[in-house]
């Protein structure tokens, strides 16, 4: 897609640039590929045409001027033992070819930067670009974002890649939700010191 990378300027809310730019990925990501890469940094992707889940978040906030490849590592690096580390994993310290692409650090990180909402099963409750996290069968993790288009009935839609590419989808309860978040923290929500 023309202009795919090119990168907006950040504002201060940029919520529905997130959900837009999520959007953008839909017939462009086509395929799933969790297979390990080396990644430039920062700014490192694999290619458009392929990615996981995380990619799509990844993405769509790095397309606003967010870049959570290096936003994760740099936490990461200053607070390893705050992140999870499941047995298989083999990690021993911060890749940032991998670390931004697994769902329990991305969502680590926004409940440690961001804004961390209880989820809930009331639509009204979730806003275009809230990221939310589920579990799938058989128990992984999966992430997603929240569209700025609903269903007849009122659910948001979800944008996400479970395995045929990035799509827009009436999932948001389709599985158990695990997670919901807001990214960046709304100002009343940032409480003094950097971020």
């Amino acid at each position: 897609m023309p202009g795919f990378f090119a990168v907006l300027p950040a504002r201060a809310a940029p919520a529905a640039d997130v959900a837009a730019a999520a959007r953008e990925q839909i017939g462009v990501t086509v395929l799933y590929d969790p297979s390990y890469r080396q990644l430039a940094y920062p700014g490192g992707d694999v290619p458009i045409e392929r990615g996981v889940c995380t990619d799509v978040v990844v993405r769509a906030f790095r397309r606003i001027g967010i870049d959570l490849q290096a936003l994760v590592h740099r936490d990461m690096r200053a607070a390893w033992k705050t992140y999870p580390h499941p047995a298989g994993w083999g990690s021993t310290r911060p890749d940032p070819n991998i670390d931004h692409r697994r769902v329990p650090n991305l969502a680590t990180f926004f409940a440690r930067h961001g804004q961390s909402l209880p989820p809930s099963r009331t639509p009204a409750d979730y806003a275009p670009g809230d990221i939310v996290t589920w579990t799938v069968p058989p128990g992984l993790p999966h992430i997603g974002l929240v569209a700025d288009l609903r269903s007849p009935a009122g659910v948001p839609l979800v944008i996400h890649n479970i395995g045929a590419g990035t799509r827009m989808e009436n999932r948001l309860f389709a599985w158990p939700l695990t997670g919901h978040y807001r990214y960046p923290a709304p100002a009343s929500r940032i409480t003094g010191g950097s971020r």
